[in-house]
């Protein structure tokens, strides 16, 4: 290998080191948090993250898991939906902001260093490092790697801090414990991937168990086969869970709350019989869009959909 390649293969090999050690601070930066979310050009926490309006996550609950998925395929995020969970509370839907957080398996040499940095930083058990950073309306989004025996970083006293912190539930990609105790709490909706009633515990000494390691707090992390970034809008319903960048939040919201008014719409006509079900169950005719627009005119102060969004899509409308 030729002097100059060596030296410069050398300097990034130890640029990377650097910054290898520097991340096992484990929590993203604000700069690189701000960076990496640059297409939001909203509000933000004072750590970086992007803080989509409460307004909204209120609207995202009556949002279909469909509708959803349309407006995100169609803007090219064709990844973004986590199947197959298994639900405390399966009645309710959970909405909120994204706080991600990242395990890994254990290793002792690698727990030891983020565990020693964690500890100068003020901090104390890796499994609530985050938990203690919650705030109102955050979901706790978890890759805990599927981990099930002595993989549970989360049981029923967990449990009550994060909703005390966040008056909100989880997503955790991994075992939880003290399933009686969770379902106890009212408005903890979790989705979860399995249950054992062993816990995560190091120990200490040679022999300590690491089953699991912290490794990053808000940083982007995988759950199943999306790519969850923090700030992301967390909607859960039906099993099933849909991740939202958040510069695309309010799109979701409009985009069902019109598909809601013309749901509404098309099924009165259809009570009435001035339809027929062919018109409706297809593209609109101009009479039928002219007749949609003056019902949303004479019932704009009845319908369960914000004035101001009905006037804006009004605005654009030619019929």
């Amino acid at each position: 290998m030729p002097v100059l390649k060596f030296i410069i293969v050398l300097i990034l090999g130890f640029s990377f080191s650097l910054t290898a050690v520097e991340g096992q601070h484990v929590q993203i930066s604000r700069d690189e948090l701000i960076t990496l979310t640059s297409h939001w050009h909203g509000e933000r926490f004072p750590d970086g993250r992007p803080k989509v309006s409460d307004n909204i996550l209120d609207r995202m609950k009556y949002v279909s898991v469909e509708e959803a998925w349309a407006v995100l395929v169609n803007a090219g995020f064709k990844y973004q939906i986590a199947e197959d969970w298994k639900v405390i509370h399966p009645d309710s839907v959970l909405v909120g902001r994204a706080v991600t957080t990242t395990f890994m398996p254990g290793r002792p040499d690698i727990w030891s260093v983020v565990d020693s940095i964690g500890k100068k930083e003020g901090r104390k058990a890796q499994n609530v490092w985050a938990v203690e950073m919650l705030k109102k309306r955050d979901v706790y989004v978890v890759d805990q790697f599927g981990a099930k025996r002595n993989g549970p970083t989360i049981g029923d006293n967990v449990g009550t801090a994060i909703f005390s912190n966040s008056g909100n539930g989880i997503v955790y990609d991994g075992a939880l414990r003290d399933i009686e105790g969770l379902e106890e709490i009212k408005g903890f909706t979790a989705f979860y991937t399995s249950y054992d009633p062993s816990y995560h515990n190091p120990g200490s000494g040679a022999n300590r168990d690491l089953t699991t390691m912290i490794m990053g707090i808000n940083r982007p992390t995988k759950i199943r086969n999306v790519t969850v970034i923090p700030g992301d809008v967390v909607l859960g319903k039906m099993g099933v869970v849909v991740f939202i960048p958040p510069q695309l939040a309010e799109k979701v919201v409009v985009t069902s709350e019109i598909i809601r008014l013309r749901d509404m719409f098309g099924h009165q006509r259809l009570r009435e019989r001035i339809y027929t079900a062919g018109q409706i169950d297809t593209r609109w005719s101009e009479q039928i869009e002219k007749d949609f627009s003056k019902w949303l005119n004479d019932h704009i102060n009845e319908l369960p959909v914000p004035k101001e969004t009905i006037q804006d899509f009004l605005k654009e409308r030619t019929w």
